[in-house]
């Protein structure tokens, strides 16, 4: 039964490792924190500007086009990291359709731009 529980040691290491970082994490900030803020620190920060209006006023269609672009075009690359690890074995077709893939991805990029999506103005 002892040769089993040694098994599971490293287990068990692991988890009070992560539980003592964790707390550690936790009570660092109180013990270091600033204790005393003036009240620009206090003040609304997020947008650089105090609240003046309803928080669920309208927000611009731009702001959530931008981050539709941002998503799509973020998750299209990351198709790229599964392709750079089997690069070796996938050979010319697998090169090549990536490259096809890109081609297609950077003309939407340029479609994108050109009809003035990504302009905040």
């Amino acid at each position: 039964m002892s040769e089993l529980l040694l098994d599971y040691l490293p287990l068990v290491v692991f988890i009070a490792v992560a539980i003592a970082i964790g707390l550690a994490l936790l009570v660092a900030p109180f013990i270091v924190a600033y204790q005393n803020p003036d009240p620009e620190k206090l003040s609304a920060y997020e947008c650089g500007f105090n609240a003046f209006d309803d928080a669920r006023m309208k927000f611009d269609v731009r702001f959530y086009l931008v981050a539709i672009l941002f998503i799509i075009f973020d998750l299209e690359v990351s198709f790229l990291f599964p392709w750079a690890v089997a690069f070796g074995q996938l050979g010319p077709f697998g090169f090549w359709s990536m490259m096809l893939f890109l081609g297609v991805l950077t003309i939407g990029f340029i479609y994108e731009w050109k009809k003035g999506a990504l302009e905040w103005d």
